[in-house]
């Protein structure tokens, strides 16, 4: 019989994110003829709203924004700066370790985790000001209106927002998120039970306080938030509780406008964000691969699990060696991305040479992303997050602000130690790829220390293996950030058995999709397809 005849209307834009909400938000506003850059901010207000723990306007983010009718091609860079009372040294002195999992640092009494103490000056909200008045068509009163309204009406628990308000972190020296979100009397309010626990799936969220700072920001702008009535409710709240974070931290702050990182793989151009953002990782990941005819070795193989476990572990290990805020620290990217360094470090792999790769300080995976394509070929992607959540609610604002502080080094003289105004290391990666200068693909992870190692699979998926994003996003993944390699539970038991062979310590991971969750669009010869990763609950919406 002959194949069924599509019946959907070739989309003419795109947007996919983690949260069906959301995407909800970013679809009518690319309906109601607003760009691809409004349809992101909207998307990611309301991310805020229904994923609370994973992002909101007390965060931090990264964006790139692609423009070929005006030739624009920028990075928005709202990464958080430690409050200016900080000390290098103020918890030496605490200092337990690592977090085992590599998400952040452990210290006495979880100071840098969880209360006011743990809050860097949040980034977000500038950024969406910033890049909004710049590239924005719709007014900014109306991207307010979807996140306004799941405030106010309500919202359902989804399955990876209820595994996340019941996860326990203590095997990774963390708090539960239950002691989070009932940090504050605000917090137990909104987000737990009867029975003291927080809310389970399919139960509802209402937030009225959010929906009216919501409102607040839509009238006044983001500067409310730096400057005007908003800032002042978050230093109130914060010189109440022996807080870092001042009045002048959230004057002061700016986000900075970067060129992309721009590398070339297969012959085509991958354009992502410089540090203190993560697109160091994915770029020196893929310049070692270079040298390496990946479909050869067979997808997800034994050698090419290795060869690529290699890449992610060197990457992984310059980063701790070079990278960090480059304000501070002038970041080698000459050397780490070139010719010469790609080809010795894949001479090493070939000869069977294994990195050495203690567990390492990293993002929180508590993060979320979104991507959209416009009908004009405007292309923007966001990754913005809360870090670790603090738990602190500044009192009838009903949102949390970010735990930052948990991503710097309490031992002073290292790349990541503590530094006021310094703006911390992230993994996150949003990132565009171009065939020449014309944008084919864009796609972007929460995730933390595993952002990079998806990102880079997806890319090899999409590039060297033809797949399409869905299948891309969807493909088995597997990670190296420490000295194990960590497999998907798809990944057959013989590869695990051969690796093992190898000298690899190998741990499967017992969930189908793990190891962050990308989410994407692809452009090929002009038809737009997304993918959504499963793990997340995400979407991807076509606009005929």
């Amino acid at each position: 019989m002959p194949r069924p005849a599509r019946r959907l209307p070739t989309p003419r834009a795109m947007i996919v994110a983690p949260q069906p909400e959301a995407v909800e938000a970013g679809e009518a506003v690319l309906r109601a003829g607003g760009n691809a850059l409004d349809a992101v901010l909207a998307c990611a207000l309301a991310q805020g709203v229904v994923d609370p723990m994973m992002s909101g306007i007390g965060g931090l983010g990264v964006l790139q924004l692609l423009d070929p009718r005006s030739g624009e091609h920028v990075i928005l860079d709202g990464l958080s700066a430690a409050p200016g009372a900080c000390r290098e040294d103020m918890w030496a002195d605490r200092y337990v370790g690592e977090c085992p999992d590599g998400f952040g640092y452990i210290v006495r009494d979880h100071v840098n985790e969880i209360g006011h103490r743990a809050v860097t000056v949040p980034g977000i909200l500038r950024v969406f000001g910033a890049a909004h008045a710049r590239f924005g068509r719709a007014a900014w009163e109306s991207l307010f209106a979807p996140a306004v309204g799941f405030a106010e009406e309500g919202w359902l628990v989804r399955p990876h927002v209820a595994t996340m308000f019941h996860l326990d972190e203590k095997a990774y020296g963390r708090l539960s998120y239950a002691a989070k979100l009932g940090f504050t009397e605000d917090g137990r309010r909104l987000y737990m039970g009867a029975d003291g626990a927080p809310k389970r799936l399919g139960q509802t969220v209402r937030n009225p306080d959010l929906a009216e700072t919501l409102r607040l920001v839509a009238r006044e702008g983001a500067e409310t938030f730096y400057t005007g009535e908003l800032s002042r409710r978050i230093v109130a709240d914060m010189r109440a509780h022996d807080g870092l974070l001042s009045a002048e931290d959230l004057a002061g702050f700016e986000p900075r406008w970067r060129e992309p990182l721009r590398v070339g793989y297969r012959g085509f151009g991958i354009a992502l964000p410089p540090p203190p953002a993560g697109g160091i990782l994915v770029a020196e990941m893929l310049r070692i691969l270079g040298p390496f005819d990946l479909a050869a070795l067979g997808h997800n193989t034994p050698e090419y699990v290795r060869v690529l476990s290699e890449a992610m572990r060197t990457a992984m290990r310059d980063k701790d060696r070079h990278i960090g805020d480059p304000d501070f620290i002038p970041p080698p990217l000459d050397m780490l991305l070139s010719d010469s360094y790609a080809e010795e470090c894949a001479a090493r792999i070939r000869a069977g040479e294994k990195v050495s790769l203690p567990r390492l300080g990293a993002d929180s995976e508590h993060t979320t992303t979104v991507s959209c394509v416009d009908a004009d070929g405007m292309v923007v992607t966001l990754t913005h997050t809360l870090g670790l959540p603090s738990g602190v609610i500044p009192p009838g604002t009903g949102f949390m602000l970010n735990g930052g502080m948990n991503n710097y080094d309490p031992r002073p003289g290292r790349a990541g130690s503590i530094a006021p105004g310094k703006r911390r290391f992230s993994t996150m990666s949003p990132t565009i790829v171009l065939e020449g200068d014309r944008p084919v693909a864009t796609l972007g992870a929460p995730g933390g220390a595993w952002i990079g190692v998806a990102i880079t699979q997806a890319l090899v998926n999409l590039i060297d293996w033809g797949m399409t994003m869905q299948e891309a996003v969807m493909a088995p993944r597997f990670s190296s950030t420490s000295d194990a390699i960590d497999i998907s539970n798809r990944i057959p038991r013989a590869v695990q058995k051969a690796l093992e062979g190898m000298g690899y310590e190998v741990r499967r991971n017992p969930t189908s999709f793990p190891f962050a969750a990308v989410h994407g669009i692809t452009m090929w010869d002009g038809a737009i397809e997304g993918g959504a990763d499963p793990q997340r609950d995400g979407l991807a919406a076509g606009v005929p």
